[in-house]
């Protein structure tokens, strides 16, 4: 006969595990509802969505196919590892960690999505047939379940933050692993998943992993409710920027071609409507000091080209477009970048540069491409997406933020009359992404326990 005491043991015993699977019923239940409720939302407004893609349509002739794609109606098939890399800035830091990839593993099928056509041209021209590419279907139910379907894929890896909740409620339905590599979260981005928790904790505990780019972010993926023992901290991929000599070479040909040796010449990159007339005075106030000073502007999204020649031609500065093939004169003030994936043998072409989305409330772009090449770098004051890189540089003392065309000006004045300045800057930058290289390895590390799992 049990004693009294093991009696009252084995009832408590029993009611903890009783309410200890009814709280996981009610959490169940509770996230169903959350993530039916962000279902739901998303069907009410899915209209938008094609009012969305009719405006990027009329304003860019790359969002006018694969609409099919975007609603999980291409026929695809089942794959080994899926790969989400978001658009062109993920992709390129995608590409070397994918490439390492097959060569370890050769036998996977892989399949690489984007939302983004500056990706998509990034994911064709590395990779070609060797790997499936579409579109991510938006994350309404219905499109994320067919897609997952019909990929099934053992093991995902979503690159930085692309985290959707259908999606990854599907994809561990389905057995998949699921990674966030190279995963950046900012403060404010924290904010925004803490004020939705409901949706996002459940979410973010599905993850099976999250290689992370700083301990900064770590630890803001932990006190989101991540297990500790799922967050590697592993630096960025993008340190790991490799540029080849023949882009070198282009680079120096194309200024050459441009006759501008002796010419001072600095890159506005990815910049964004906003930011336009900004740059465009700060070059003529660098022109007021070195006439023969040339500016290459170079909008982050297509359908803003035509938007960037029309305020560069109203300031009266004399254009020629890339596009167009035309030859630069003596008198040319102003190179529009109209082309896709030239941006980095621009900033190899230049002397110094500014990386936009950073002079209006848009988070900034990646500075290390013209920093890897050694050119003093320069950015707004916003840039929340990259605080981390643009803080190391800033602290080196390769990169200055700005926060007007006149300080804007007066630092590319400074630094094309101060030789001395520029090298020190230049090498600042440069031993910056010295430094911090070596994520690669790590997080191809971490991506291998997965994919062996």
């Amino acid at each position: 006969m049990p004693n009294h005491t093991s009696v009252i043991t084995l009832r408590l015993d029993y009611h903890v595990s009783i309410n200890a699977i009814v709280q996981v019923k009610r959490n169940k239940v509770a996230n169903l509802m959350n993530r039916s409720l962000y279902s739901l939302a998303l069907y009410l407004i899915s209209p938008l969505l094609l009012v969305y893609l009719a405006v990027r349509a009329f304003k860019s002739k790359d969002y006018r196919g694969r609409w099919s794609e975007r609603f999980g109606f291409k026929s695809l098939k089942q794959t080994d590892l899926l790969v989400h890399s978001v658009s062109m800035g993920e992709t390129l830091a995608a590409i070397p960690l994918i490439k390492q990839i097959q060569q370890r593993h050769p036998e996977l099928e892989i399949t690489i999505t984007t939302t983004s056509p500056t990706g998509s041209a990034e994911v064709v021209k590395a990779f070609g047939s060797s790997v499936q590419h579409c579109y991510l279907p938006f994350d309404l139910a219905w499109c994320a379940k067919r897609f997952v379907k019909q990929v099934a894929p053992k093991c995902c890896i979503i690159m930085e933050t692309e985290l959707w909740p259908n999606l990854i409620h599907y994809l561990k339905r389905a057995e998949s692993q699921v990674l966030l590599a190279n995963a950046r979260l900012s403060q404010k981005s924290a904010d925004s998943y803490r004020k939705h928790h409901k949706l996002t904790t459940p979410m973010l505990k599905q993850l099976d992993g999250i290689a992370a780019q700083s301990q900064q972010a770590a630890e803001r993926f932990i006190a989101l409710g991540v297990a500790p023992e799922r967050v590697s901290v592993c630096g960025s991929l993008k340190f790991d920027i490799s540029i080849d000599e023949q882009r070198i070479n282009t680079a120096k040909a194309l200024r050459q071609q441009w006759q501008a040796t002796d010419k001072p010449v600095w890159v506005a990159g990815s910049v964004h409507p906003g930011e336009f007339d900004c740059l465009i005075a700060a070059h003529q106030q660098l022109l007021a000091k070195f006439p023969d000073a040339l500016m290459v502007m170079v909008p982050r999204h297509p359908e803003q080209f035509d938007a960037a020649a029309l305020a560069v031609k109203s300031a009266g500065l004399a254009l020629v477009r890339r596009s167009s093939a035309a030859q630069l004169s003596a008198e040319t003030q102003v190179v529009l970048g109209d082309t896709m994936g030239e941006l980095l043998t621009f900033y190899a072409a230049a002397d110094q540069a500014i990386v936009g989305g950073s002079l209006i409330v848009h988070g900034g772009h990646n500075p290390l491409e013209p920093a890897a090449l050694g050119l003093p770098v320069m950015m707004g004051p916003n840039y929340r997406d990259f605080v981390e890189i643009t803080e190391l540089l800033v602290s080196a003392g390769g990169l200055k933020i700005v926060d007007s065309s006149e300080a804007l000006a007066n630092n590319l004045i400074y630094l094309f009359d101060d030789k001395k300045a520029y090298r020190q800057a230049s090498e600042a930058a440069k031993s910056v992404v010295e430094q911090n290289r070596g994520s690669l390895a790590k997080q191809l590390a971490v991506v291998e326990s997965y994919i062996q799992r």
